[in-house]
C-alpha cells in the first residue's frame, strides 16, 4: 500500500461554501476519503486502480474528490493536500485508466476537425430515443426536471471554471476567443448574471438545495464522469486540444438543447428563475458557437495544427459520456423510478 503523510489538522479557513466529504463508493474512494478526512495513512496501489472499472462509481468518485481539491475543496480538509505527492500519484493512475477508456470508446478518432464540428451542428429532426432534452420537453415531469438539475449541479454550480485552466496554454486568436466566451459565462462583470449563480437560482426555484456540491452523493457515476473529463482535460497542458474540443461541443450543442429545456420548464410550471437559466443559454450560446468554431478552434489549429486529433478526441469523448449519462437517466425515468442514488430532497 502507498503511504501518505497527513499534515496536522488546521482550522478550516476556507470558504463557507466548501461541501462536506461524500460517502465512499468502494475501496479506492474509501481509502482516499479517509486520508482527506485525516484518519487514514494508506492509499491503493496503482495496480488496484488500473484494474478498476473506468466508468464505475469507485474510480469516478476517487477522481472527483481529488479534482475538487483544485476547486473549492472540502470542509475540514487540509488545503495542503491539494499537492500531496502520494495523492497525485493515485490520481495519475486513475487518470490513465479513464483517459485510455475515453480514447478506446469515444469514437472513430482521426484528425478531421471540420467534419467532427459539422456533425455537432446536425440537429436531429426528432427524438432519437437518447435525448434527455427531447424527453423532458415532450413528457418530462417536474420530479424529473428536479433530478436533472440535481445531476447537472455538479458542473453548473462551477460552470466554466474547468475551462479557465486552458487559457494560459493558448495564444493569439484562440486565447482572445476563449476569454471572450468565458467573460459572458462569468456574467460580463455582473455577479448576479454569472451562469453558476443563474443555475443556483434555477435550483432554488425548483425547491432544491443550491449549496455547492450538495448533490454529490446523489449523482450517478455517469454524471461524475462528465465533470471529471472537464477537469482531466483542463488540468493537463498536454490535453489542451481535447479541452478545446470539449468546449466546442458544449457551446455548439447548447442552444437547441437549452431551448427544449426552457420549454420543458415552462410546461411543467417552473418559475421564471428556472426558465431564465436556459433562456439565457439559447441566446448566448448561439453567438458563442461562431466564436468557438472560427476563433478558438481556428486559432488553435493555426498555431498548433498537430493538436487536431486531440480536438477530435475532446468532441467524441464528450458525446460518448453524455450518451452514457442520457441513457442512464432515461432508462430510469421510463420505468418511473429515480435515476439518482438518493432522492434530491432539499
Amino acid at each position: 500500500m502507498t503511504t501518505v503523510t497527513t499534515p496536522a489538522t488546521t482550522p478550516d479557513d476556507g470558504p463557507a461554501a466548501s461541501p462536506e466529504l461524500p460517502a465512499a463508493r468502494g475501496p479506492l474512494s474509501e481509502s482516499v476519503l479517509a486520508v482527506l478526512a485525516g484518519g487514514g495513512t494508506s492509499l491503493p496501489e496503482a495496480g488496484a486502480v488500473r484494474r478498476s472499472d473506468p466508468y464505475g462509481d469507485d474510480l469516478q468518485l476517487l477522481l472527483y474528490v481529488l479534482y475538487e481539491l483544485h476547486y473549492r475543496g472540502f470542509a475540514g480538509v487540509d488545503e495542503r493536500l491539494e499537492w500531496d505527492p502520494a495523492l497525485l500519484g493515485v490520481r495519475a493512475a486513475a487518470e490513465d485508466v479513464f483517459l485510455d477508456a475515453l480514447r478506446r470508446d469515444g469514437g472513430s478518432g482521426g484528425k478531421d476537425v471540420a467534419k467532427a464540428v459539422d456533425a455537432l451542428q446536425l440537429e436531429p429532426v426528432g427524438d432519437d430515443g437518447h435525448s434527455v432534452s427531447h424527453h423532458l420537453r415532450r413528457e418530462g415531469e417536474l420530479w424529473q426536471l428536479r433530478e436533472y438539475a440535481a445531476v447537472r449541479s455538479l458542473y453548473h454550480l462551477k460552470e466554466a471554471d474547468p475551462h479557465l485552466w486552458v487559457v494560459p496554454r493558448l495564444q493569439g486568436r484562440a486565447k482572445a476567443g476563449m476569454v471572450a466566451v468565458e467573460f459572458d459565462e462569468f456574467g460580463a462583470g455582473r455577479a448576479e448574471d454569472v451562469h453558476a449563480q443563474l443555475f443556483a437560482d434555477l435550483m432554488t426555484d425548483l425547491g432544491l438545495d443550491a449549496r455547492y456540491g450538495r448533490y454529490l452523493d446523489a449523482a450517478p457515476a455517469q454524471a461524475l464522469a462528465v465533470v471529471n473529463m472537464m477537469s482531466l482535460f483542463g488540468l493537463h497542458r498536454r490535453l489542451r486540444g481535447a479541452l478545446v474540443g470539449h468546449f466546442a461541443t458544449v457551446e455548439i450543442t447548447s442552444s437547441p438543447g437549452s431551448r427544449r429545456l426552457a420549454e420543458a420548464l415552462r410546461r411543467a410550471g417552473a418559475g421564471p428563475a428556472a426558465q431564465r437559466f436556459y433562456d439565457e443559454h439559447v441566446e448566448a450560446d448561439a453567438v458563442h458557437e461562431q466564436v468557438v468554431r472560427h476563433e478558438v478552434i481556428g486559432g488553435l489549429l493555426e498555431d498548433e495544427p498537430e493538436l487536431a486529433a486531440d480536438v477530435v478526441l475532446g468532441i467524441e469523448a464528450t458525446g460518448h459520456l453524455e450518451d452514457l449519462l442520457g441513457d442512464h437517466l432515461l432508462a430510469a425515468w421510463r420505468e418511473g423510478r429515480s435515476a439518482l442514488r438518493t432522492p434530491p430532497t432539499p
